[in-house]
């Protein structure tokens, strides 16, 4: 026939056209057998014969699989009845055995006959059925041969003939595929034998595979599925013909194909994929694009098949859980197959990979979830594999599959459900944590997202699954991108938040150290701070719900031990020995630990403070043993770390804190980020120390630990860096403050060391304050008796004064090294700063509290040394305008109020300690005065250049010097205040404090005006009578013993030095200042004339002289001539000069001299006064004359003055004096003054003047006339000479006198009478 065009169903092969024809087979043959006696052959049609031998063929499919199958089906029931037999024998007879028996056997001889009928005719039937099917071009004729090698392959399938089942299944699946399609399964040695000869009664032939001549409608043309495909590939109508046949091959006779799932599930990959076909959620397949190359080209009508054909290959998977297991694993092993060659192909290549095996793995697997224990491991074993291959795309869709499954067998209700088949759960929950072996980042966040559906949806029903979920997060590591550590960090969030509770107690711990690795992390700085605020929500639940996991974990730890002995090996965990709750806490404090020496200082600084904050909230539950691990394993371990970090930090400037966040300049470098850590850290080991004593003190070791804490606050005290030196020494006062328990019945029954509240427990609970756990050990019940009306009894441990020795050897230590002035100075020398040297001094006070009994001599000489060094310690300029006032202020330092503190509490306790240690007085006294001297010698810091603050500028000098008058004064008043109680101490007297004190004061009075401040000399004046007022009558006592004999000098040439000094006033001094200032000198001379003078008797004859001497001195004393004229009667210390006289002559005179020494003293000093006065007014006498109307220097008008007012204040001393006591040649040398003052009346000055007028005022008393006999026998000669030459000066003087003013003569005869007559009488 030519053309294509017939319509009628034929077979076409190799060019031959063959119809069929639609015959009954039987009619058609009897039809002929009647023909037999005709002469003529009938007309038989075109394909009578092919189509009768194809219907053959067919029928005898038809009657082998009807006959074998219907005894088949007796057969198994019999077998079936049989094995029910067997598991009931109590309810069967030996007779029904042995019916039973004898069926069995006759089961087993007809199975072998089937399977030999089976064996002679498949092959031909294969053969024949493969050609006709290539051949065939007719839907129906088609539909028939893929029946009856379907049935072929069941049949084949239920008899266990392997080689025949899949030599019918591979024919199928060829048909299903394009004409020399290369599918490698089916060139595979398991399919071989579909292209090898086979002997059928001695003829061979050869199965046909599908050839490219047939005319059959291509409905869809797609894309190979092949490593390199070629160009594309067609699908015709029967292709899909067949592909529908082999569905139901495998959805009805699934459990009899066994290895061939192979074939079926391999030639279904490839004819989805060239249809296009691409899974979904949960599996199944649907419609979707190629992906790459041309697109897949389909016709109407497969287009509206395609759904159905995806509806069929899903149900073919659903239909699994009607499978047998053993049927199940060869479908899984067959998809797990087909994955890894889809996994082969897909390597070396982003193409899009066939993800059929993956998809229906993940299908088979939800629909047999009520069995899933015998297919989980093999399943999820290959779909961990397909998680870790590099293509993006098969990755994704085997992590969606397994997360799926996880899924869904954790909600799936099981049988038991899972709260009662833990194994189970753990199997379903394992590859979930295997999962986190896998380093891609797409891979982990299904996981993560995993995780955190199943918290959402099972938390609360996790239980023993929960170590594998919180694996799963503590498996993040920090270089896994900053994503997947949010969504990990997410789902710790959630469990701490609502799943604490529910979980084992046993997995608590686990949550600790996967929040503590989550702090860890450094992607996200806020992840790792949130995290510490997690560790401190943890220890919090610890807290409140304490009881309950104490008894759960006491509960497992019983279980453990009971098995590790059994097994005869030691119990291994963290922490052991310590109790399982201790150790839970102790692994919390040990993650803080971890964290508080991160490399980011925010994380230090949060970690810190969260692990010292839970110590002293929560620490009273830890045992007391337990104290020994927090303490050498926890603290002081992060000390060490601490340390030597912060010793080893880099000192390069940071410029930035990350993106446009700038950083101060006190933590610009890595060095000062860990002085904040290191100080932190010892901060708070100090103050658990502090707080915690009570359970610290009674652990054997704690000396050991007291030591060592010292060394780190002696180390950090002694840092370079000064915020971690000044806070190693705020440690240092915490641990000195510690309270001891109180002994006595007034004061409050608490503790004063517990910060905390502290419950009083009652049996086995407590209730107190909001706590709803408290332990019940010793300790607990010894905090408890705090609450109670008695007294804690407390041990003398608790004062071992072993512990306050070794922590003044440490305080020693840190102050020598730190006020010890440096070598060499230069830019890089170190010096401590004030706040520091503050601290340290302010330390002593309640360090010697504890010592005090024990404070020797040399102690207290050690401590001198630090005090000094560290007042002599400049500051820097940049820190001045900080600590020290303005230079006009005179207030003290933080640092000398800190010095003279601890100088006062030493002296307090001196004063009432025994009497051993008041000997210690004079070392008081000499530390004192030391810094007394500071007011004019400012000490000197090694060879460190210093300014005067009054003279330094910020920032023109690198160091400079304070302001110690304000110190030196304060030190002097102490000093006075100290003596007025110790003055008659024994030690005082020895040790001559008194002469030292003088010795000190006579370098401030010597210096006087020139003092660097005026305050200074006029405090040491006061001072210096305070002390002489206390100090001269205890002198006076021991003035036998010789202990004061070398005072007296001293004291002298104070009195000298102070009085007649050689420093001028300033010029600016104001007349008013003048004055004070010469009351202070007359205080002076009054307590001479008080305190010394009157008791010469037991005085030093040599003082007294020099006394007398400087008295001499002071009554003719003359000031500068710098004054002005307005000034000159107030500057010339005109009180200063007659208080001195009147001294000077009141012990001259006003009583009986007692030794000739005496009367030699005061002889002598008026005979100096009178002539000294004789020549002064001589020589200006002749100087007026000779100067004419020039006016003389203004210093020696004002010695005249002076001279003048002196004579009359000697003159009135006399008169006061009892005549008895003045002898007549003093007399003499008064009067003969007289001619020299009347001499002077002409000069020109009216100041001289009228000093002149008061100096000759207090002669007229001498001037009445006495009885006449007495006159001449009285007068001498030499005075009556005298008064002669008087005479007649008085003449002359008052002749030109007379004559200036212009008096009448008769006025100036009888003045001139009188005053000749006066004289002469």
């Amino acid at each position: 026939m030519g053309g294509g065009a017939t319509v009628l169903p034929a077979f076409e092969y190799r060019g031959t056209w063959i119809p069929i024809l639609n015959v009954t087979v039987q009619g058609s043959a009897k039809a002929t057998l009647e023909m037999l006696d005709k002469v003529e052959p009938p007309t038989i049609p075109e394909g009578y014969a092919m189509s009768v031998a194809f219907h053959c063929l067919l029928d005898l499919v038809r009657g082998i699989t009807t006959m074998i199958e219907g005894e088949l089906g007796e057969a198994e029931t019999v077998i079936q009845t049989s094995t029910e037999a067997t598991s009931l024998p109590a309810q069967s007879s030996e007779q029904d055995l042995q019916s039973l028996s004898d069926q069995s056997e006759k089961e087993l001889v007809n199975r072998a006959v089937w399977e030999e009928m089976v064996n002679a005719c498949w092959c031909g039937l294969l053969a024949a059925l493969s050609l006709l099917l290539d051949a065939s071009t007719d839907e129906a004729a088609t539909e028939n041969i893929l029946r009856a090698e379907l049935t072929m392959a069941a049949l084949c399938g239920r008899l266990g003939l392997v080689t025949s089942r899949d030599a019918f299944i591979t024919a199928i699946c060829k048909g299903s595929l394009p004409p020399h399609y290369a599918l490698t399964v089916l060139n595979s040695p398991t399919a071989a034998l579909s292209s090898k000869s086979y002997s059928i009664q001695g003829q061979n032939v050869q199965m046909i595979s599908p050839s490219s001549e047939s005319h059959q409608q291509v409905v869809a043309v797609g894309q190979p599925l092949a490593l390199q495909p070629q160009g594309t590939v067609m699908l015709t109508s029967k292709n899909i013909q067949c592909m529908r046949t082999l569905l139901n091959l495998a959805h009805f006779h699934g459990a009899v194909l066994g290895t061939s799932w192979q074939l079926v599930l391999a030639t279904l990959q490839h004819l989805v994929w060239v249809l296009g076909l691409k899974p979904s959620v949960g599996g199944a397949l649907k419609p979707g694009r190629a992906v790459e190359g041309p697109s897949t080209v389909l016709t109407t009508a497969v287009m509206t098949d395609l759904p159905s054909i995806s509806s069929m290959i899903s149900k073919l998977f659903e239909n699994s859980q009607y499978l047998d297991d053993v049927s199940l694993h060869h479908l899984i092993n067959a998809l797990c197959s087909l994955s890894l060659e889809a996994m082969d192909m897909a390597y070396g290549n982003n193409k899009e990979p066939s993800l059929f095996a993956v998809a229906k793995l993940l299908e088979t697997g939800l629909v047999n979830m009520r069995r899933i224990e015998i297919l989980w491991r093999p399943l999820t074993g290959h779909l961990l594999e397909v998680c870790q291959h590099p293509n993006s795309r098969m990755r994704e869709w085997g992590a969606e599959a397994l997360t799926c499954l996880i899924k869904v067998g954790l909600t799936f209700r099981h049988n038991p459900p899972l709260s009662q088949n833990q194994r189970l759960q753990l199997l379903l929950l394992n590859p979930l944590k295997e999962l986190s072996n896998i380093s891609h980042p797409d891979i982990r966040i299904k996981q993560l997202e995993c995780v955190l559906q199943i918290l959402q949806s099972q938390g609360d029903s996790l239980g023993p699954g929960w170590p594998l979920v919180l694996g799963v997060m503590g498996a993040i590591q920090s270089d896994q991108g900053e994503s997947l550590i949010r969504t990990a960090f997410q789902c710790l969030q959630l469990v701490v938040t609502d799943f604490l509770p529910t979980m084992p107690c046993t997995c608590l711990q686990i949550v600790v150290e996967v929040a503590g690795s989550f702090g860890l992390h450094n992607q996200e700085l806020n992840i790792s701070l949130t995290s510490i605020g997690l560790l401190w929500n943890i220890s919090d639940y610890f807290f409140q719900r304490g009881e309950i996991i104490e008894k759960e974990l006491n509960k497992e730890e019983a279980m453990l031990q009971k098995q590790a002995e059994e097994k005869g090996v030691m119990l291994n965990r963290p922490f052991h020995p310590a109790s399982p709750f201790d150790c839970l806490w102790l692994c919390l404090y040990a993650k803080l630990g971890e964290l508080c020496v991160d490399p980011r200082p925010a994380v230090r600084k949060s970690a810190g403070q969260t692990l010292f904050s839970t110590i002293g909230a929560h620490g009273t539950l830890l045992q007391h043993s337990t104290w020994h691990t927090v303490i050498w394993k926890v603290l002081f371990h992060l000390l060490d770390r601490v340390r030597e970090s912060s010793t080893t930090a880099d000192k390069e400037k940071i410029e930035s804190g990350g993106g446009n966040i700038l950083i101060h300049h006190s933590r610009d470098t890595a060095e000062k980020q860990w002085a904040e850590t290191w100080v932190l850290t010892l901060a708070g080991v100090a103050r658990i120390f502090n707080t915690r004593r009570y359970l610290l003190q009674p652990l054997g070791d704690f000396s050991q630990a007291w030591d060592v804490l010292l060394d780190h606050i002696q180390s950090a005290a002694l840092s370079k860096n000064s915020e971690v030196s000044l806070a190693a020494l705020k440690s240092f006062q915490e641990i000195l403050q510690i309270v001891s328990p109180i002994r006595d019945s007034e004061k409050p029954e608490t503790p004063p060391a517990i910060n905390v509240s502290v419950p009083l427990v009652v049996g086995s609970t407590a209730t107190s304050l909001g706590r709803s756990f408290m332990r019940t050990d010793s300790i607990g019940e010894r905090i408890g008796r705090y609450s109670g009306s008695e007294p804690p009894v407390i041990t003398d441990e608790i004062e071992d004064l072993n512990l306050w020795w070794a922590a003044w050897n440490s305080w020693y230590r840190i102050g020598s090294e730190s006020t010890r002035p440096p070598i060499t100075c230069d830019k890089l020398t170190f010096i401590p700063s004030q706040p520091f040297l503050t601290a340290l001094i302010q330390i002593f006070p309640a360090l010697y509290q504890h010592i005090k009994t024990g404070f020797s001599m040399d102690d207290l000489q050690n401590l001198g040394v630090i005090l000094h060094g560290a007042v002599s310690v400049p500051i820097s300029s940049d820190a001045s305008p900080f600590i020290l006032p303005s230079y006009t202020e005179a207030v003290l330092t933080s640092l000398q109020e800190a010095v003279l503190t601890a100088l006062d509490v030493l002296q307090k306790a001196i004063c009432v300690g025994s009497e051993g240690m008041q000997i210690m007085y004079p070392a008081i006294f000499d530390q004192l005065l030391a810094f007394v001297e500071f007011s004019c010698k400012p000490p000197q810091y090694g060879q460190l250049e210093t300014k005067h603050i009054a003279n330094a500028k910020y920032n023109q000098a690198e160091w400079v010097a304070l302001n110690y008058v304000p110190f030196a004064e304060r030190s002097l008043e102490v000093v006075v205040d100290l003596y007025q109680k110790t003055a008659c101490h024994k030690a005082v007297v020895t040790e001559k404090v008194l002469q030292n004190i003088i010795k000190t004061l006579r370098i401030p009075l010597s210096l006087k005006y020139s003092c660097p401040s005026e305050s200074t000399w006029k405090l040491a004046v006061s001072s210096l009578l305070k002390v002489l007022s206390i100090g001269l009558p205890v002198a006076r006592q021991h003035a036998s013993s010789g202990k004061f004999d070398s005072m007296w000098p001293e004291l002298a040439n104070t009195f000298e030095d102070f009085l007649f000094t050689k420093s001028t006033p300033p010029d600016n001094l104001s007349i008013q200042e003048f004055q004070k200032n010469e009351s202070i000198d007359v205080e002076v001379v009054q307590l001479i004339s008080t305190e010394i003078l009157p008791y010469a008797n037991f005085i030093p004859k040599e003082f007294v002289g020099q006394i007398m001497t400087m008295l001499n001195k002071g009554s003719i004393h003359s000031q500068s001539s710098s004054f002005t004229e307005a000034e000159i009667d107030i500057r010339m210390r005109e009180e200063f000069s007659k208080v001195c006289f009147e001294t000077l002559l009141q012990f001259s005179f006003s009583n009986k001299v007692t030794t000739p020494q005496e009367g030699y003293i005061s002889r002598m000093a008026l005979s100096v006064l009178l002539k000294r006065s004789q020549d002064v007014l001589h020589r200006y006498i002749e100087d007026e004359r000779l100067s004419g109307k020039c006016p003389l220097p203004r210093q020696q008008v004002t010695e005249i003055i002076f001279v003048l007012k002196a004579v009359s204040t000697l003159i009135d001393s006399l008169k006061k004096t009892q005549p008895e006591n003045v002898d007549s040649s003093t007399w003499a040398q008064v009067i003969a003054l007289y001619p020299t003052l009347v001499e002077c009346i002409t000069c020109s000055s009216s100041e001289v003047c009228s000093a002149l007028k008061e100096a000759l005022v207090p002669f007229k008393d001498f001037m009445h006339p006495p009885a006449a006999k007495k006159i001449h026998t009285s007068v001498p000669r030499h005075i009556t000479d005298q008064c002669l030459v008087m005479k007649g000066r008085a003449e002359r003087l008052h002749r030109k006198m007379a004559a200036k003013i212009g008096l009448p003569s008769e006025y100036k005869i009888n003045n001139v009478s009188y005053a000749v007559c006066t004289i002469l009488s």
